[in-house]
């Protein structure tokens, strides 16, 4: 087969909802995103042979297949193709699994993979309420659905995460706290490489990042749904609604070095795995075992793992299960602290990762998506 190889991954600054990018139209963020990857890679316009977007509310400005506008609005050959998908949280993520197995398969040479969302314009519920002002309950899904699996809101599996796993509401503040803190230190530090040029000069990183958060006040919240002194999950300890597009450069390694680009890390498991619709966010835990099994490689390898912080709960039951080094776990922070534009943040976390493991001067990369209705995506790459 083929070897499929990132050659470039950019993202971005993600913008909190009603902020930065609120005036921004999903299709021209995701474009302008795109022609700052190819500008980056220097690859010519013409060598790309698809674009494959991932978006979760595909309606309104986000319908009629955001891919193939893009690449169009992005002034790409009228013969490069384009496609939508929604795999929810992890779109971007798997259409990067999807362009890398076209290029192993030997169809393609170079496919842009990568996603955006706009949740200041097209609400998240949009593509299933059907123009209602308000996502109200689950009455848009198949009865038969819902008997055989009694569905609950995201919060509500996080909750109960939180309950399985023994997890205090106090635990899940500090690693909130940590996401910010991480994210504003990496800040500081200029870390960011993958980050494309934001709307306005203050734009030169993730909006919804906080210098410094207050202990007494984010105990003093509310529950984000259970009643007032029933739950765990808050506003503080979930991720933050937001606005953003990522993009990556996929190439056959062969074809890469013809045309004197550099492949930058390679690809040694690609995973996508279903598990309990009701829980919904623990499939990260066997996603991550079937990833190490296939790379042939301990959890201890890996020098660095993104797993996208829905809620801190998701993050510690893994930990627990898995055993991890929260040290090496979302080091420049996470979606509680930058924040999850739900079809971007696949792609703009691995673009993340790669950038982390070049400024650590790691090997091995981890990354980790729970997705609605029970399913995970994980990949693990090898920097070269």
């Amino acid at each position: 087969m083929n070897e499929a190889v990132i050659v470039e991954a950019v993202r971005t600054p993600f913008g909190r909802r009603g902020g930065w990018w609120a005036d921004t139209r999903p299709d021209a963020l995701l474009a302008q995103t795109v022609r700052g990857l190819l500008g980056r890679a220097g690859l010519p316009d013409g060598k790309v042979e698809d674009l494959i977007a991932g978006c979760v509310s595909q309606a309104g400005e986000q319908g009629a297949n955001i891919g193939r506008l893009a690449a169009l609005l992005a002034g790409l050959p009228e013969s490069v193709p384009g496609v939508a998908l929604n795999r929810m949280c992890g779109s971007s993520q798997q259409a990067v699994h999807f362009g890398a197995q076209a290029i192993a398969a030997g169809d393609m040479r170079y496919v842009v993979a990568g996603g955006v969302e706009s949740m200041s314009r097209v609400p998240m519920f949009l593509d299933v309420t059907l123009g209602r002002e308000a996502f109200r309950g689950f009455e848009s899904l198949n009865p038969e659905l819902l008997e055989r699996y009694p569905l609950i809101h995201q919060i509500e599996s996080a909750e109960r995460i939180a309950e399985r796993w023994q997890l205090s509401r106090q635990e899940m503040d500090e690693w909130a706290r940590e996401s910010h803190a991480r994210a504003w230190a990496a800040v500081q530090a200029g870390r960011h490489a993958e980050l494309l040029p934001g709307p306005h000069a203050q734009a030169c990183r993730d909006e919804g990042i906080r210098e410094s958060t207050d202990p007494a006040r984010m105990a003093a919240m509310a529950p984000a749904l259970r009643p007032p002194g029933q739950g765990s999950v808050t506003a503080a300890n979930a991720s933050q609604l937001a606005d953003g597009a990522a993009a990556v450069l996929l190439a056959d390694r062969d074809a890469a070095l013809a045309d004197g680009l550099r492949p930058r890390a390679r690809f040694l498991a690609r995973v996508a795995v279903g598990s309990d619709p009701v829980l919904q966010l623990t499939g990260v835990i066997p996603a991550a075992r079937q990833a190490l099994a296939r790379a042939r490689l301990d959890l201890r390898d890996i020098d660095w793992i993104e797993i996208n912080e829905a809620f801190s709960s998701v993050v510690l039951a893994w930990q627990r299960e898995m055993g991890a080094d929260l040290a090496r776990v979302n080091p420049w922070g996470g979606a509680i602290a930058h924040g999850h534009p739900l079809g971007a943040t696949g792609a703009g976390l691995m673009a993340k990762m790669l950038a982390g493991l070049e400024a650590s001067e790691g090997e091995f990369g981890m990354q980790l998506m729970c997705i609605g209705h029970g399913m995970a995506c994980a990949t693990i790459i090898q920097r070269q």
